[in-house]
């Protein structure tokens, strides 16, 4: 793996490139996101910093352990937290209390972006895994319904993994090879092309492993 930063989607919109064709565009608010630990071989066997995002926690709702946790670090609660790897030969010098801003990415590079889809409930066959359905005609009585689901005396089960009607979204879901399209350090913002997993206002990982 390789280091990231922790953003909330924006939302989308287009941008004209240099040739004058408009481009879709993700805008992403990227940190500010404070190291909180390291991890080093020595110590734990493999390199790795954690890193906070979205210091809105007040202290007294913050258990004791974890307080104690961010007080070590001289930092404030932070409201999430992930552990980049770094490759042995990728720059370490990533301190406890340091502040990595969007400025860790530049345009034109590609990145990785981890979020969770949007959930769409409990849905039947044809709209979670495409089903084509029945006769759509009047007295078909077979529509939409998922149909056949194994044999019957051999081997009288339904197979595991079998395509059924279930929960639909709220998967962890990784895009890879997002270019860059443009930085606004001034105010956090990653504009890359393409669209990222997630509704407006979710939480997503940014790293630098395209």
């Amino acid at each position: 793996m390789s280091i990231g930063l922790l953003g909330k989607k924006v939302g989308m919109t287009q941008l004209f490139d240099e040739s004058g064709v408009a481009v879709s565009v993700t805008i992403i608010e990227v940190g500010p996101c404070p190291v909180v630990q390291r991890r080093t071989i020595s110590t734990n066997g493999y390199e790795a910093v954690q890193i906070g995002y979205q210091a809105e926690r007040k202290a007294q709702n913050v258990t004791k352990p974890l307080k104690g946790y961010f007080d070590k670090a001289k930092v404030a609660p932070q409201k999430y937290l992930r552990e980049f790897r770094l490759e042995p030969t990728e720059d370490s010098n990533y301190s406890i209390g340091q502040i990595l801003t969007v400025g860790l990415f530049e345009q034109g590079e590609k990145v990785r972006v981890t979020g969770i889809t949007k959930g769409k409930g409990f849905q039947g066959g044809v709209k979670r895994w495409g089903y084509r359905g029945g006769p759509a005609t009047h007295g078909s009585m077979f529509h939409r319904a998922p149909g056949s689901i194994g044999a019957s005396s051999f081997p009288s089960r339904v197979f595991r993994g079998h395509h059924m009607p279930g929960r639909m979204g709220t998967d962890t879901m990784t895009v890879k090879g997002l270019k860059v399209v443009k930085v606004i350090p001034e105010q956090n913002l990653l504009l890359v092309r393409g669209a990222v997993p997630g509704p407006a206002g979710g939480l997503v990982t940014i790293s630098k492993r395209g």
